[in-house]
């Protein structure tokens, strides 16, 4: 690496313009009619580092390396054996293999030992083959249509599963691990999920340089220009809590995406042009010149682990077949694909060239061949032996000693999650505290941490104290814990305060959250871009490295989620289902009709209830219903009303012995509302989380007197408890509310409805009847009635518009609304 001493410390404004001696280039690096173009039009080099490529390049004229074998021929295989099926195969580019053979064994000489990758559908195969290694029967087998599944969900396309390996770097022979993710149809939306998987193995090595870690992306040239979370994945690469420390990008720029040629796909030169936002170096090369790839390939290797910054690789390649191999090019692209009929595939091309220069013989290279073919001939033996696919064997983020060995829980049981009350007291204390000496705050701050120690010394906790307490006895424990979102380090409502910062010294912040013990796991809070597709993305990935750590998001408003759609819908619902992939990432999604308009209400709990997986005519009773309920669920919808709640939904998701996605529709106005207080009675060891709060008042006690029972859940509980007393009917209207909503706790609501036979029943909701809960419990009401009784619904009417923007005709609904739930006539005479 003596060449490494060259790079100069003058600042210039030339890209790579040593690329212009056209002789050498041409003679060196190929014999058609492209050229590696490192970027004469990228003006990318600034500082000390600007002079490191055109060293390399000198260094490279001087001797050129060899090269691995270009492999194209499992393409080749599996086209003869399967050439009706859909494979995505990378003909044209089939450079791409040894190109990534390059990166890693170029970053295992430099210190690597895990690197992580994400990449679309092409030549998905042929990568996990000869680049992670996967077993050949393994992917032939998946092409059996009689293979069959088993009993662990729904599975998903082969060119689509990831893999996790382990195994000796034979250039280097030390260890390396390899990481594929497994990802969905949706181009790139796999890169912030690898770059937060990537940050968290770097965090739990302690890996601050990302010189243990690093990730590859590899991206087609229409999606890498094309879509958007590309560009918000590139603005999180630098910034402090979200920094991988460099990524290698590989764009296989096949010059046209599906049927669209590339003047239509994008307005820049490049497809490589948004890398220019973070003046990420662009190497333009050749695919059809395995050697200059090589080259390229290396030296982007070395900028990544010297200078730790992101780097572009983009091979100019072509797509030999269509879109996929069932596909017709030449119904939307005739003469381009006439040319590439005519073009000499890379491997004849190279062999030839090292067959004339003597390098290897004819016979040496079909021996090559033929050994391949029978590795490949062997492996399809092999595959007709499997009879049933085991998708964990294709798992990508393995979670050892977590499950047992056969990947089932350990045990079918959660534990109290209270804690002590003297813990309580001391994690309080010290969240109404500034734990470092000389430390200024604002006054408004003074105040709302009086409050809190007030609190404190009074045994109740209000919604910020009562997440504090969470999160702190986590930290006790040693269970990482990180809150990521945008403004969560003060709160989006100013409750959360778990920053300070000094008032009179710029930039001095201080986290008392870090400062509970001297022995305890590590606090990250930290305000993200403002991005939601990237950095839910992010902290999905992160969330996948350990089952140990509690990983939150949290949105600015709940409806903001809606930009990350993809990442909800793709991966975080249906992660588990189609690559049993558990994750227990958390969303915090602040919901509440309060007059506040259209996008500043509704976190749409409609669309994660639709989602949910339980059957609303089941009847599900075991022995251990509500863990199993949990085990079989795909992810966990709360809406709770009370801090304690709150605080024992956060403790359950790290207890339980396993891990499933939890929603949280967390409060605005109740951050602040005088009645959502809890008591330390409600926290401390042996209390646990309610799925359902039941009616503990007036009505309770004489059950058979009631007229009405609502169920509700939230925020408007407290209007319907203020509504009651008002109309002085504690006694004839019971209020129960639903704090877990998904799975729905039958179990549970069997006992209220029993309790009151003489009832009618009413859900209640402050959204729109078309929104929030009313259509998912209501059939799962009547089932546990067996549809003898009505649930009859109570709220605002179906609206395009999650909620309004004027202050009076809000106040106008919630009236009406409330009067017809205390109404007790309101359905004499209906039929349901």
């Amino acid at each position: 690496m003596s060449h490494m001493k060259l790079f100069a410390a003058t600042v210039k404004w030339h890209g790579i313009k040593t690329l212009r001696k056209p002789d050498i280039a041409r003679r060196v690096f190929f014999h058609g009619q492209r050229y590696v173009s490192s970027g004469t039009s990228e003006p990318f080099l600034s500082g000390s580092n600007s002079n490191y490529v055109e060293e390399m390049y000198y260094a490279w004229l001087e001797n050129p390396q060899s090269v691995h074998k270009v492999s194209k021929k499992v393409n080749y295989f599996l086209a003869r054996k399967w050439s009706s099926e859909k494979r995505f195969g990378l003909e044209g580019c089939e450079v791409m293999i040894p190109a990534l053979k390059t990166i890693i064994d170029k970053s295992s000489e430099m210190g690597i030992e895990y690197v992580i990758m994400g990449m679309p559908h092409r030549g998905r195969l042929n990568v996990l083959a000869n680049v992670i290694r996967k077993e050949l029967e393994q992917i032939f087998c998946q092409f059996d249509p009689k293979l069959e599944a088993a009993d662990e969900g729904s599975g998903d396309v082969k060119y689509h599963l990831g893999m996790y390996h382990e195994r000796i770097n034979r250039a280097t022979n030390k260890k390396i691990t390899l990481s594929l993710m497994a990802n969905p149809s949706h181009l790139e939306a796999v890169d912030p999920v690898v770059q937060g998987k990537t940050k968290a193995e770097q965090f739990y090595r302690g890996d601050t340089a990302g010189k243990k870690v690093m990730s590859i992306l590899l991206h087609g040239d229409a999606a890498f220009a094309g879509q958007g979370v590309v560009y918000e994945t590139f603005h999180l690469s630098d910034l402090p809590s979200y920094t991988t420390n460099g990524t290698i990008h590989v764009v296989v720029n096949n010059q046209i995406g599906f049927t669209t040629d590339p003047r239509m796909a994008r307005s820049s030169p490049y497809p490589t042009d948004v890398a220019r936002v973070v003046n990420a170096p662009i190497f333009h090369v050749n695919a059809d010149d395995p050697e200059a790839v090589m080259y390229v390939c290396s030296v982007a290797a070395e900028w990544r682990n010297t200078f730790n910054k992101d780097v572009v690789v983009d091979l100019v390649c072509y797509r030999r077949r269509g879109h996929n191999e069932m596909d017709e090019p030449m119904f939307t692209q005739p003469l381009m694909y006439k040319q590439i009929h005519k073009q000499v595939p890379v491997l004849k091309k190279y062999a030839d060239k090292l067959i004339a220069d003597g390098t290897v013989t004819l016979q040496e290279f079909e021996e090559e061949i033929a050994k391949y073919d029978r590795i490949c001939e062997e492996a399809y033996t092999r595959s007709k032996d499997n009879k049933i696919l085991h998708i964990k064997h294709w798992l990508d983020s393995p979670w050892p000693g977590f499950f047992n060995v056969d990947g089932e829980p350990k045990s079918m049981s959660c534990p109290p999650t209270g804690i002590s009350e003297d813990l309580l007291t001391h994690i309080g204390n010290v969240a109404s505290s500034v734990p470092v000496k000389d430390f200024k705050i604002h006054a408004g701050l003074s105040r709302i941490l009086r409050a809190r120690l007030e609190m404190t010394k009074n045994r109740v906790v209000d919604w910020a104290l009562a997440e504090y307490m969470a999160f702190g006895s986590f930290l006790k424990e040693g269970i990482h814990v990180r809150l990521s979102g945008q403004d969560v380090e003060r709160g989006t409502f100013s409750h959360r305060h778990h920053v300070l910062h000094d008032q009179e010294v710029d930039k001095r912040t201080c986290v008392p959250m870090n400062h509970l013990w001297e022995q305890q796991a590590p606090y990250t809070v930290c305000n993200s871009s403002l991005s939601e597709y990237g950095v839910l993305g992010f902290e999905l990935g992160f969330a996948m490295a350990s089952p140990n750590a509690l990983v939150c998001w949290e949105a600015q408003f709940g409806d903001f989620h809606n930009t990350a759609q993809c990442i909800i819908d793709q991966f975080i619902s249906s992660g588990q289902a189609k690559w049993v992939r558990h994750n227990g990432i958390v969303l915090l999604l602040p919901h509440g009709m309060e007059g506040m308009g259209p996008e500043h209400s509704s976190a749409r709990p409609e669309r994660f209830l639709q989602m949910s997986n339980d059957d609303s005519d089941a009847y599900p009773f075991s022995k251990q219903f509500e863990v199993s309920q949990l085990y079989e669920c795909n992810w966990i919808v709360v809406n709770c009303s009370t801090p304690a709640n709150y605080f024992h939904v956060l403790r359950r998701q790290i207890l339980l012995p396993f891990r499933k996605p939890l929603i949280i529709l967390t409060p605005k106005s109740l951050l602040r509302h005088p009645e959502a207080k809890s008591s330390f009675d409600e926290m401390v060891s042996g209390t646990t989380f309610q799925r359902v709060i039941p009616e503990n008042g007036l009505a309770a006690q004489a059950p058979h007197e009631v007229k009405r029972v609502i169920f509700c859940t939230g925020k408007v509980y407290y209007d319907l408890v203020k509504e009651r007393k008002n109309q002085d009917l504690e006694k004839q209207v019971a209020i129960t509310r639903l704090e877990q909503i998904s799975p729905f706790p039958f179990d549970l609501l069997k006992e209220e409805l029993d309790k009151y036979p003489g009832a009618d029943l009413v859900w209640c909701q402050e959204e729109h009847k078309n929104s929030g809960y009313y259509d998912y419990v209501k059939p799962r009401f009547r089932t546990i009635v067996n549809h003898t009784r009505p649930i009859w619904y109570v709220g605002r009417e179906p609206a395009a518009a999650a909620a309004t923007g004027n202050k009076n005709t809000h106040l106008v609904s919630l009236r009406r609304f409330l009067d017809t739930a205390f109404n007790l006539e309101a359905f004499e005479g209906k039929t349901f």
